[in-house]
């Protein structure tokens, strides 16, 4: 129905090959994996092995050495697939989450841990959010102490994804107390290091879809965490963060674009079957035009979210493109997801169908990692010059 246009060469033979790669996951697969709630295993071992996750990282850690444009259309062509976010939330914490690592870690610390989370040998989870701060990353309250030999963390963090299987944490923690610090988001560390479960007690968070991929309340009680395993400097931690922000905007945008478009496509191919009163539904303008301006609002929220990419790729600012792909993909991604669950009629609220799950699926991205209101502020204030509200 649809792809991104136009595309190089080698951006073709990408799409196609991944497309390739998750033939034998169709939407039986991820109706199971939303069912049982069990982890999608065999798709990211297949995704590993394609040497997918190591798409956007440096060919001398085992990476394709390829920009956010390319890991862009590898995450959109998995959700258009119908994976949807239960298979991109699988993998998409491997795409970008270990850059701060990448950029900021010493050479030993790339050397130890990249091949292995780009081989799918280590498995990591990300630890920022915590319940008392939302958004307000400056207010954390988990705290890293010194000790003789490195630190010990206390504290809570919530949301974190894939906690239940990962043997890494990447987490950020505050080392200088909030008051002693020039500036509120400074005094903020970040660490890789083991996760022991004896320390981090995690407890699955039930929610609304992506079973499969578990989020996670993690309760953290005197983890010991070596010097050697502090990335970067002291108290930069919230500025390493700062680094992945942009890229994460831009994935969550394609990744939603393409559910969309895979729920768009099972919605026309319904309307043109379902026959009531001797005629496809697909016929009637009022069927018609909600699937035809999801298409056009899915295909401009696209044209942004590479340009983001592209900008990004070059090395400019794209902070402002970012943000408004993100919002304009994730909302355009939900209403055609929407519109498919709407064009099914009452079969739309059947699991037969898929559409139901898509839409359950395509709410995450409307609130998470950043809220609407949250990205409506940063244009307002960045690009527009308005005052700061909050």
């Amino acid at each position: 129905m649809h792809q991104i246009a136009p595309m190089s060469e080698d951006q073709a033979a990408i799409k196609a090959a991944v497309e390739k790669t998750l033939e034998p996951f169709g939407d039986e697969y991820w109706a199971k994996t939303d069912e049982t709630g069990n982890w999608p295993e065999e798709f990211c071992d297949a995704m590993a092995a394609g040497g997918w996750l190591g798409i956007a990282f440096p060919e001398e850690y085992g990476g394709a050495g390829l920009g956010l444009t390319e890991a862009a259309l590898m995450m959109q062509t998995v959700t258009r697939t119908g994976a949807g976010y239960s298979g991109a939330s699988a993998i998409h914490l491997n795409i970008f989450g270990p850059k701060p690592l990448e950029r900021f870690g010493n050479p030993e610390q790339k050397r130890e841990n990249l091949p292995k989370i780009i081989s799918g040998e280590e498995k990591m989870c990300f630890a920022v959010t915590e319940p008392n701060s939302g958004l307000d990353t400056s207010s954390l309250e988990t705290k890293a102490e010194r000790t003789n030999t490195g630190y010990t963390i206390n504290g809570r963090k919530i949301w974190t994804t894939g906690a239940q299987r990962a043997d890494k944490i990447l987490i950020i923690a505050r080392t200088t107390p909030k008051d002693q610090c020039a500036k509120p988001y400074l005094g903020l560390s970040l660490f890789y290091t083991d996760l022991d479960p004896n320390k981090i007690e995690r407890q699955p968070i039930p929610k609304m879809g992506r079973k499969a991929v578990e989020c996670n309340m993690l309760y953290i009680d005197g983890l010991e965490v070596p010097k050697d395993h502090l990335i970067g400097e002291e108290g930069e931690g919230f500025k390493y963060l700062l680094q992945g922000l942009n890229p994460e905007r831009v994935l969550f945008a394609v990744e939603s674009i393409g559910l969309g478009f895979a729920a768009l496509e099972r919605a026309a191919t319904y309307a043109k079957e379902r026959v009531v009163f001797g005629r496809p539904i697909g016929q009637n303008q009022g069927i018609q035009h909600p699937l035809a301006k999801a298409w056009a609002e899915l295909s401009a929220a696209e044209m942004l979210a590479y340009k983001a990419a592209g900008l990004y790729d070059a090395g400019q600012d794209c902070g402002a493109e970012a943000n408004a792909a993100k919002y304009l993909g994730t909302e355009a991604g939900f209403r055609a997801c929407e519109t498919a669950v709407l064009t099914h009629g009452g079969m739309g609220y059947a699991k037969e169908y898929h559409v139901e799950r898509m839409m359950r699926e395509a709410m995450l991205a409307r609130i998470a990692p950043v809220s609407r209101e949250m990205i409506l502020n940063f244009i307002a204030e960045r690009v527009l010059g308005l005052p700061k509200s909050y």
